[in-house]
């Protein structure tokens, strides 16, 4: 038995890189393939997003000087390399995976549709989201939760490398105090970075509620689908 049956996973760009200042760490990736395989193995059906800030972040581009559209572009792109990655490690260890596309980039990846998300949930493969909404100014997390609608997922898993969602951030505040759930709205007026408000606003209007859990832990995926309290659940209300 497992708690979800259908779930979207956001990772985090920026923990590929694991201690190194960029790019993709390949032990932390393959870590993160036997984790999302052991889940696929439980017989749940898993579409993944996962952001590129370990090669580039559009708005920080935007701060040195690149033009806002084609930074958010390059992050774009961004993604597709790390997504790229993450089918590549989990082809490695047996896993049947469909990697999509949010514009045509063939034969990167095929073009998103709906009807292609559940032809490959019928043949029991893992879809992994890349290129985000396929619109800039819009973040990943924003992708997660559009994808996370598009594919009637039960809840959308952000795996992180904190625990939780806490009061302040954990890394720079030692007194911060961790959240075992409240909801979007208390979130929100909390000023808590959870997610952006375009991502929490699609999430709560669509009745799916985001769990923060350390991705970072072996086993930690595994042990929430079979229903342990782990994380901190951001429910609607």
């Amino acid at each position: 038995m497992v708690a979800y049956k259908r779930i979207l996973l956001k990772l985090s760009g920026e923990a590929l890189m694991a201690d190194k200042p960029y790019g993709i760490d390949t032990p932390r990736l393959i870590e993160y393939a036997n984790q999302v395989k052991e889940a696929a193995d439980l017989g749940v059906k898993i579409g993944i997003v996962i952001g590129g800030g370990n090669i580039f972040r559009g708005l920080k581009g935007t701060s040195q000087g690149f033009d806002r559209v084609k930074g958010d572009y390059m992050g774009m792109l961004a993604t597709v390399i790390n997504s790229l990655a993450l089918q590549s490690a989990l082809e490695s260890i047996g896993a049947k995976v469909r990697l999509f596309t949010a514009i045509n980039m063939e034969p990167v990846g095929e073009r998103f549709s709906k009807q292609k998300i559940n032809e490959a949930f019928e043949r029991g493969e893992i879809a992994i989201f890349s290129f985000g909404t396929g619109n800039p100014y819009f973040t990943t997390d924003t992708a997660s939760a559009l994808r996370a609608v598009e594919m009637d997922a039960e809840v959308l898993l952000k795996g992180t490398r904190v625990d939780g969602v806490y009061t302040a951030d954990p890394e720079k505040d030692p007194s911060a105090t961790k959240f075992d759930e409240l909801t979007y709205d208390e979130a929100y007026s909390r000023g808590l970075n959870v997610m952006d408000l375009t991502s929490f606003t699609m999430s709560k209007e669509n009745n799916i509620p985001t769990i923060v859990f350390d991705m970072n832990t072996n086993g930690n995926l595994k042990k929430l689908l079979s229903g342990e309290k782990i994380g901190t659940l951001v429910k609607v209300k």
